[in-house]
């Protein structure tokens, strides 16, 4: 199909005016709207749900920087280096261990109260692929919660937010730039249907792309909607393949779909340990840190566990652990739905979490159409690489969004009158079952050449829509299925968080950046050389 330029929806019927508009209310989005507002910026905040809803709110385990006295930015590097499996872009890594101390350290000035040790020391523990302790956390297990608190007290009145809107389009003059967005506002608050914020510069912080698959440990707003609006406008995606299965994700049964209840890599990091269906740990020799190793390592030998078992969940044990004053948000999950891990093993099996790739952006969060920014999830910095680094998303969106803050504050814009777009189209929303089915079958865990052929092959066959929320989310994820499907296709070789059965060796010949775009209404995906 010819895809559209644009989501079917009525015509604005209100108008805002404004320097910036910034699209998601997570620690990217709250972060460059308070530093763009204090640059002297006009700001509007636009968000899909409540101000503190979101995947910032949903981060366990913490936000890792070289706070510890025995650690340094470049020890940081190189664990996020190898976690990357060599498609990071060191220049990118660089800028944020570098970075990433101070901007933690503006946090708790801004009030996010940190763990601490007896001796009044930010607490630090360890997770996968880290080879010392660095990550900060807040509350045991709540430290997202906590950040998050801590920067909506800091936005407070002073910063004109809009909930429950569902932004549409990027509004877009004769030369391409950016002149604002139009959005639509889902029935709550004093403004609503369809309307526009005119603004010569939009910050993408859309999150992540969990709604994409059966089972993700993301919230339901994260439907793309970041990328699907960028890719419409034109904008280039990269490293779309590589999508982090989180290993320890509770399971619940093979009927339960959507949000499902993440078991914090942190538990690792305490001691706990996985076993299989006879009690025994099988990560023992399969990598020098065990548990720890990184997350592709994990997840992987807990699928071939789980194949070789005939069984859908390993087991952890965290029986040795102190939950109430560790985990106690992660106890509490537990104990709603049966399970009492101070006595009980804990069933797990990997789900989506993470998606390393997103709009394409240079070390100041540029996308490659004028005016139009993307830090956190939506983006791709080239921190990642083939695989992130426990905790490092947290730092991500904290760091670029101080950068794109930064150009913010000096850039000038011009202002023109945006242009109609030409081909508006909206899928069928009751067809989202089907695609993610469509999309964990073959473009989930385990990837080949056949598996991805006949989903790219299925997602041309989707039903047009009428204009509603469900039918522009669909829109969006169809985006995104897409873009991700045609790049794991192309990629012939297993690396980092993209695992081919039929290519299960890494290969130099892949040492690339695969990018998409839209042109003339047909994806093309181009090999791109990698800054690695």
């Amino acid at each position: 199909m010819i895809l559209p330029d644009s989501l079917a929806a009525a015509p604005p019927g209100w108008f805002i005016d404004a320097d910036v508009v910034v699209v998601g209310s997570g620690i990217a989005g709250l972060t460059t709207a308070i530093r763009a507002t204090r640059a002297g910026r006009k700001v509007v905040v636009v968000t899909k749900a409540e101000v503190d809803e979101g995947s910032t709110r949903w981060a366990q385990g913490g936000i890792a920087a070289a706070l510890g006295t025995e650690d340094s930015p470049d020890k940081h590097m190189q664990d996020t280096l190898v976690a990357g499996a060599g498609l990071c872009d060191p220049a990118a890594v660089r800028v944020l261990v570098e970075s990433g101390p101070a901007a933690v350290r503006r946090l708790i000035r801004w009030g996010a109260e940190f763990d601490r040790t007896p001796t009044g020391d930010i607490a630090l523990t360890r997770e996968g692929g880290h080879l010392t302790d660095r990550i900060a956390h807040a509350g045991g297990d709540a430290t997202g919660a906590e950040i998050l608190r801590a920067l909506v007290a800091e936005v407070g009145q002073r910063i004109q937010v809009i909930e429950h809107a569902l932004v549409l389009d990027l509004l877009q003059d004769q030369t391409g730039a950016t002149q604002g967005v139009t959005l639509h506002v889902m029935g709550e608050g004093q403004i609503d249907g369809v309307g526009a914020i005119l603004a010569p510069a939009v910050v993408l912080a859309t999150g992540g792309i969990g709604q994409v698959f059966t089972a993700s440990t993301n919230p339901s707003v994260a439907t793309g909607d970041g990328i699907g609006l960028g890719m419409r406008a034109g904008a280039v995606v990269a490293d779309m393949e590589f999508v982090q299965f989180h290993p320890t994700v509770m399971y619940l049964g093979p009927s339960v779909s959507g949000q499902q209840p993440l078991v914090s890599e942190a538990v690792r990091g305490e001691g706990a340990v996985l076993l299989d269906d006879r009690g025994q740990r099988f990560m023992v020799g399969v990598h020098p840190l065990e548990e720890l190793a990184p997350r592709d390592v994990v997840a992987k030998a807990i699928m071939r566990q789980m194949r070789a078992s005939g069984t859908d969940h390993v087991w952890l044990d965290g029986r040795r652990i102190d939950w109430p004053n560790r985990f106690p948000t992660i106890l509490a999950s537990c104990l709603e739905h049966g399970i009492d891990p101070t006595v009980d093993l804990i069933p797990v099996a990997p789900a989506q979490h993470y998606h390393s790739g997103g709009l394409r952006t240079d070390l100041w969060g540029r996308t490659t159409v004028p005016g139009l920014y993307a830090c956190g999830e939506c983006s791709c910095t080239g921190v990642h690489g083939a695989n992130r680094l426990a905790s490092n998303s947290l730092l991500e969106g904290l760091v670029f969004a101080d950068r794109i803050a930064d150009v913010l504050a000096k850039e000038s814009f011009t202002r023109r009158d945006p242009v109609a777009k030409q081909r508006p189209w909206t899928a069928d929303p009751s067809d989202r079952r089907r695609f993610q089915g469509v999309m964990t079958e073959g473009a989930g865990v385990l990837r080949s050449a056949g598996s991805l052929s006949a989903t790219l092959a299925a997602l041309t066959i989707f039903d047009a829509g009428t204009p509603t929320t469900g039918s522009w989310e669909m829109t969006n994820l169809l985006f995104v299925g897409e873009a991700l499907a045609r790049a794991a296709l192309i990629r012939e070789e297993t690396r980092g968080s993209h695992w081919r059965e039929d290519f299960p060796e890494a290969s130099d010949r892949w040492l690339v950046r695969l990018q998409t775009r839209v042109v003339d209404g047909e994806m093309v995906t181009e090999e791109a050389a990698c800054e690695c």
